[in-house]
């Protein structure tokens, strides 16, 4: 693949994992959503890496190390937004921890977290 079909697949993957994040907070499902929207940036940021390297992007998840690479200035705000969806992948792949954080994530929480989400990920795909 060349750069630009690489770039349009973590687009689309990106855009299916919203799209899921939505679905499974409709249901209720709000850990889940929360680690969609996890996914959701965490593919954006990739397109962002090989958009502004030329190269693929790591194979990691973490969304600090991402925006990084990706040669981002973020805001604080920006910061604290990807700094506290780490943890959403990390916390829903372990039991104990996945306990604890549905213990936080009622629906409302889980909205306000997904809003802010949404509106970082307008303004990566502006960066894109």
């Amino acid at each position: 693949m060349n750069i630009d079909e690489i770039i349009k697949y973590w687009m689309t993957s990106a855009e299916d994992d919203q799209r899921a994040s939505l679905h499974l907070c409709e249901k209720g499902d709000y850990v889940y959503a929360l680690f969609f929207a996890h996914l959701f940036l965490e593919k954006l940021l990739k397109a962002l890496v090989v958009k502004n390297t030329g190269k693929q992007a790591l194979p990691i998840h973490n969304l600090r190390i991402l925006a990084k690479k990706a040669n981002l200035s973020l805001s604080e705000e920006q910061l604290e937004l990807i700094i506290r969806v780490n943890e959403y992948n990390i916390r829903t792949r372990y039991p104990d921890f996945k306990f604890e954080l549905k213990k936080r994530c009622n629906k409302s929480f889980t909205i306000k977290e997904l809003d802010q989400i949404r509106e970082f990920g307008k303004w990566l795909k502006k960066q894109i």
